[in-house]
């Protein structure tokens, strides 16, 4: 049995549940912010990965803590003009642009076309091939049909 003194209870505070905590397990660390790159760092980066030996390439993103995705975003980016000045804006952050209801049935019946065409061909193959196994387990029954037993001797 363990007997709590008022000391023990300075260096505990309830949390939200009401259990009690020791003190160092307060308040959490303030949440971390996104970090954010400017225009010009993005094309200095993508300019000396592109410039480097594929053996260095790892180490320039481990340098700087970045991820091959960012260079790849980076990079897609640079070559359709986003990265000419400007605030730094991840794509991902940029306004979308609204598209009508028509235009959002019209790309679903275009994907659900797609589908569809591409499932009438896998089935027109299978038809396909299974013609042609028909066929020839036909031909190699005319053929057993035809021959004559051995002869018995």
């Amino acid at each position: 049995m363990q007997v709590s003194t008022p000391s023990d209870k300075q260096s505990e505070s309830p949390d939200s549940a009401g259990r009690r905590l020791p003190a160092s397990a307060g308040d959490p660390a303030p949440r971390p912010t996104r970090r954010t790159f400017s225009p010009e760092y993005k094309l200095a980066m993508v300019a000396e990965y592109e410039n480097a030996a594929n053996g260095e390439k790892g180490a320039i993103l481990r340098r700087e803590g970045l991820y091959s995705s960012h260079i790849i975003e980076w990079t897609r980016a640079r070559d359709a003009g986003a990265l000419t000045g400007g605030p730094a804006e991840s794509p991902a952050s940029a306004k979308r642009v609204k598209r009508t209801a028509e235009q959002v049935e019209l790309e679903k019946l275009r994907r659900r076309n797609e589908k569809l065409e591409s499932d009438l061909k896998k089935t027109r193959m299978a038809l396909d091939i299974m013609g042609k196994a028909h066929a020839l387990l036909e031909e190699l029954s005319e053929s057993v049909e035809n021959d004559e037993p051995p002869a018995k001797s």
